[in-house]
């Protein structure tokens, strides 16, 4: 009776240049998918400060506004043109969402590194000053990553803020490899905040959903002082890099409805550091956080709506606004 032997070859190890060849089709692959990624971030850029600064016909202003979500409402719609319209004044609104002092300074440098500007006004919260949450943690976060146009000097100032500033390395990682822009299941949308769509709403009160915004808003809570002073010196920082370009600096609260305003823990030793910061640097601080209570004037529990901001532009920010472009002529 006949056997079969089964003999097996061996296979072939892969070769060292096949390996190399396979390596740099999936690098060429990678890189045109990666570049039709940065060329839909351009064309479909909208409100990330960085897209603002490189798509600018112009960065020779006279005001750069920053701060977190209560800040952006001035730039929704039409209002920035706006605001320009009755001040005689360039504005530009490089605000980001939940964006701390932290990543505030990041902005501000990358900004006077490629124009410059007369002021800054910066719109500060206090929830802002209270946790990483909105400050290192910023840097990872996906839909600001994605956001952002790639750029040597973002990048090179990144990598300083992940060895000197505590951002995780995995916010530089995926910035420069383009990971969350490659893997952007909305690339072909608008980058807008959902705020601007609700720009024209009335907001129903509702307690329970201003419990759960504060809860939100102050993760780590806003007992902890030595957090506070940590980006309360990321705010003299700031002060000190506009003054070193030349510019001014003007600090203000945001307007928040009555009952939000009740409900922000900490705020008394939040107000009383910010003013001894003002007295110390000889900037103006402003509070307005109590000038519109009615919820009317918001489009949810805590973002001014275009009736509230048409109001708070017009009775308080106008004077401030056109006030410094009246001194610089």
């Amino acid at each position: 009776m006949d056997t079969q032997t089964n003999i097996r070859v061996p296979a072939r190890p892969l070769s060292a240049r096949a390996a190399l060849l396979f390596l740099v089709i999936g690098i060429a692959i990678y890189g045109a998918v990666f570049w039709w990624s940065e060329r839909l971030v351009i064309r479909t850029g909208h409100i990330n400060p960085f897209f603002k600064i490189t798509t600018a016909e112009s960065l020779n202003l006279d005001w750069v506004i920053l701060g977190a979500s209560h800040a952006m409402p001035l730039d929704y719609a039409d209002f920035n043109q706006f605001m320009e319209r009755e001040t005689g004044a360039r504005i530009m609104n490089l605000a980001a969402t939940g964006a701390g002092p932290l990543y505030n300074r990041f902005i501000l440098e990358h900004f006077l590194a490629e124009g410059g500007a007369a002021d800054v006004l910066y719109i500060a919260d206090s929830f802002a000053f209270r946790s990483p949450e909105w400050n290192e943690h910023r840097f990872a976060d996906a839909k600001l990553i994605r956001g952002t146009p790639l750029d040597l000097g973002i990048a090179r100032r990144l990598a300083g803020y992940v060895s000197g500033e505590g951002v995780a390395p995995g916010a530089l990682a995926d910035y420069v490899t383009g990971f969350s822009k490659i893997n952007n299941r909305d690339r072909f949308k608008q980058d807008t905040w959902e705020g601007e769509a609700q720009f024209e709403r009335v907001f129903r009160p509702s307690t329970s959903a201003d419990a759960r915004r504060i809860e939100y808003l102050f993760p780590d809570g806003a007992d902890d002082d030595a957090t506070l002073e940590r980006y309360l010196s990321e705010l003299h920082a700031m002060i000190e890099i506009a003054r070193d370009s030349g510019a001014g600096f003007t600090i203000i609260k945001p307007p928040v409805p009555e009952q939000f305003q009740r409900l922000l823990p900490g705020e008394e030793r939040f107000d009383a550091a910010m003013g001894h910061l003002a007295a110390q640097t000889g900037v103006e601080f402003r509070d307005f956080s109590t000038f519109l209570g009615d919820p009317s004037f918001y489009s949810d529990t805590d973002h001014l709506n275009r009736d509230g901001v048409t109001r708070f532009f017009k009775e308080e920010l106008r004077p401030i606004l056109a006030g410094a472009v009246a001194g610089h002529q």
